[in-house]
């Protein structure tokens, strides 16, 4: 496996992403929101639960797994180490949490599905997360929506402050950020149907008929769905099921076969390319994302932090005119 010495999370994070942060940084209550979940919120507790309530892994506990986490800390060169726990849970899910002492929870229900190359195509993935700082603000999205849906006297004066904006601006950047997150993958597992098949697997796998599954007709799925853009209509709707309108929730994820789109293009660029061949940019980013202080923007990025922001404040108005008819 290529093993990436040093490597910056700037070498690899997407530009939506990094879009995608600016204008949730810009969104009135951010700031306040993440003071208070700075005062309020730690990450011992989740600790403390994952150690009560799942396995850790090592080398004497599911060895395999273990040997493959190692290696893909290694190819991405993440520091500090990560704890990983394998969690009882038949979803087809993983996550990763924390910041001083980061962690990944994989549950049982992706070991059964998956195989080990694919496998570490999710615990590279995860590892993206912490190499570029995500966890964070993952975790203040979950602490945000957390307060929301149970908005009371006990909300450390944020019921008047978090805003539709403000949420919608957290779910745009989860689902940028996981752009970013399969780019880890691709470098980690250097074979881009790996990846293609483990999504193809969240997406609906079987373990019972995993030989009936198809990858060209998964890539021809992605492709079709591409092509649902030219009806403008169809853009409106992909952007209110993202938004929780007719799915009942907002997405934290991009559609299986967006993402598919975007790692296949980004599996034939030349800044891929390069970052195999050793030509990357170095250099430490731990708190790429940081509460504490924006990172600096090129006029570039501001642009399409504007333009982000417009597009959050346009939904947020369309939102108030439905709700007055």
């Amino acid at each position: 496996m290529p093993r990436y010495t040093g490597i910056s999370s700037e070498a690899f994070r997407h530009p939506l992403d990094h879009q995608a942060e600016q204008a949730l940084r810009s969104v009135p209550g951010f700031d306040l929101v993440a003071g208070k979940f700075v005062e309020f919120m730690y990450e011992r507790p989740q600790t403390i639960y994952h150690i009560g309530n799942s396995i850790q892994v090592s080398h004497r506990q599911y060895a395999t797994i273990h040997r493959i986490f190692r290696e893909c800390i290694a190819d991405l060169d993440v520091q500090p180490e990560p704890t990983l726990f394998v969690s009882q849970n038949p979803a087809a899910n993983s996550y990763a949490l924390g910041k001083d002492h980061p962690y990944i929870v994989i549950n049982s229900g992706l070991l059964d599905l998956l195989t080990e190359d694919e496998i570490r195509s999710v615990l590279a993935h995860e590892l993206g997360h912490i190499k570029c700082g995500h966890t964070t603000l993952i975790q203040m999205a979950m602490w945000v929506m957390s307060i929301v849906s149970t908005i009371s006297e006990m909300t450390f004066g944020l019921g008047g402050i978090v805003s539709s904006g403000l949420i919608y601006a957290f779910f745009e950047w989860r689902r940028k950020a996981e752009l970013s997150s399969d780019r880890a993958a691709l470098l980690v597992t250097d074979e881009l149907d790996t990846v293609l098949s483990t999504m193809m697997k969240l997406s609906g796998g079987s373990s019972a008929f995993a030989h009936e599954l198809s990858l060209p007709e998964f890539i021809r799925q992605s492709d079709a769905y591409q092509e649902l853009d030219k009806d403008n209509l169809n853009q409106i709707y992909k952007f209110m099921l993202y938004n929780g309108f007719g799915a009942g929730s907002m997405l934290s994820h991009p559609f299986p076969v967006e993402r598919v789109h975007y790692i296949r293009e980004w599996a034939d660029s030349e800044e891929y390319r390069n970052i195999k061949s050793g030509n990357y940019k170095r250099g430490d980013t731990t708190g790429a994302v940081d509460v504490s202080q924006s990172p600096k923007e090129d006029k570039k990025s501001e642009s399409e932090a504007e333009r982000l922001k417009r597009q959050i404040d346009e939904l947020q108005a369309e939102i108030n005119r439905i709700k007055r008819q």
